[in-house]
């Protein structure tokens, strides 16, 4: 199940390869408003699942944190940029690119447009 965004938390992220955890969950959404000045919710962690062939799991393939975030909409405008450098996708371009084919299904839920 999706984690449910705050209210005006419009635009969901992807940061492939990203690691944050549990424990730092705070310190994320301080260093969005710190450096960036915009405001996140972090929704969520998943592995990447491995790749398949022939119907089975291709060894050592899989494995890969990716961190889901929402910006508040307020915030998307100055965040569309410097978010490029980062390696931060739109929820929608990671999907149109493959990226729902690495995690689960769910994920198509958090597209915006």
């Amino acid at each position: 199940m999706n984690i449910e965004r705050k209210e005006g938390f419009s635009q969901v992220c992807v940061w492939p390869g990203t690691l944050v955890g549990e424990e730092n969950r705070e310190d994320f959404v301080d260093f969005f408003k710190r450096e960036m000045g915009v405001d996140v919710q972090l929704l969520e962690e998943l592995k990447t699942s491995p790749d398949m062939e022939n119907g089975s799991p291709v060894p050592e393939t899989g494995g890969r944190n990716d961190v889901f975030f929402a910006v508040d909409g307020k915030d998307v405008g100055k965040f569309a940029i410097p978010r490029l450098s980062m390696g931060i996708k739109w929820i929608e371009d990671f999907i149109d690119n493959g990226g729902d084919e690495l995690h689960p299904e769910r994920i198509v839920e958090y597209r915006t447009w």
